[in-house]
């Protein structure tokens, strides 16, 4: 099979699912919080009363070892979040950090992000969905699969409400590069970026140690920030 061959773009994968293995204290989280946090990609939910309250839905996709986003949510205990992860261990080691730090504002969807946009989020509903440091697929004849494309930026106009944001940021200048391009030619959602280009990086999005080392040795990160008028 070949690329040449006729594939629907909105059906590719953006991931491979590299489950790993999950260590003692994931599974053992996997376990015993998973009824307490995650989320069936087979039902349907009231998110306000999944959370017991009303208040601004953030969405993270591929929230990797989730290390970021239970920082983001103990910081913003008035914002409920919602991430979605397929890498098995990264759920695990996330709930493991929401039960020691005792973080309820987060419910997780192990599953395909693209799918639970589509199927499972109302439309008009998030405050903003985050996007922090996806897949590059540096080769070429992938580029295919990165998921900031026209299609995806039609689905985020489509579930976030008015004034909700998308924030995208990558270590990769060519992707940088080629999201802005993208959001910028659907002119479905407006850059925040005075100049038209790239945002600093807002307090809320925290700076991991991976991150903080590649800026130690020069290198870049670029954060897009594009908001539903």
């Amino acid at each position: 099979m070949t690329d040449s061959l006729k594939i629907d773009p909105s059906k590719i994968k953006s991931f491979i699912r590299r489950q790993g293995r999950a260590t003692a204290g994931q599974e053992l989280a996997l376990q015993n919080h998973s009824e307490k946090f995650c989320l069936s990609p087979e039902q349907s939910y009231d998110f306000a009363q999944v959370f017991g309250r009303q208040a601004p839905l953030i969405l993270e996709i591929g929230f990797g070892n989730g290390s970021s986003l239970a920082d983001m949510a103990e910081a913003n205990p008035d914002l409920n979040y919602i991430g979605i992860e397929v890498h098995r261990p990264g759920v695990g080691h996330l709930m493991m950090l929401l039960e020691q730090r005792n973080i309820n504002n987060v419910r997780i969807y192990h599953h395909d992000a693209i799918e639970i946009l589509e199927q499972k989020i109302p439309d008009n509903s998030l405050a903003g969905v985050h996007l922090f440091f996806p897949d590059p697929w540096q080769k070429r004849r992938h580029h295919k699969r990165r998921i900031v494309r026209p299609s995806f930026v039609e689905l985020l106009h489509k579930k976030l409400a008015s004034n909700g944001y998308f924030h995208a940021a990558t270590d990769w200048a060519h992707y940088a590069k080629d999201m802005l391009g993208i959001l910028s030619e659907a002119k479905l959602l407006q850059n925040s970026s005075p100049t038209g280009d790239y945002c600093p990086r807002p307090e809320y999005r925290p700076l991991t140690k991976f991150e903080n080392r590649g800026l130690n040795l020069g290198h870049g990160v670029w954060d897009l920030i594009f908001r539903k008028p």
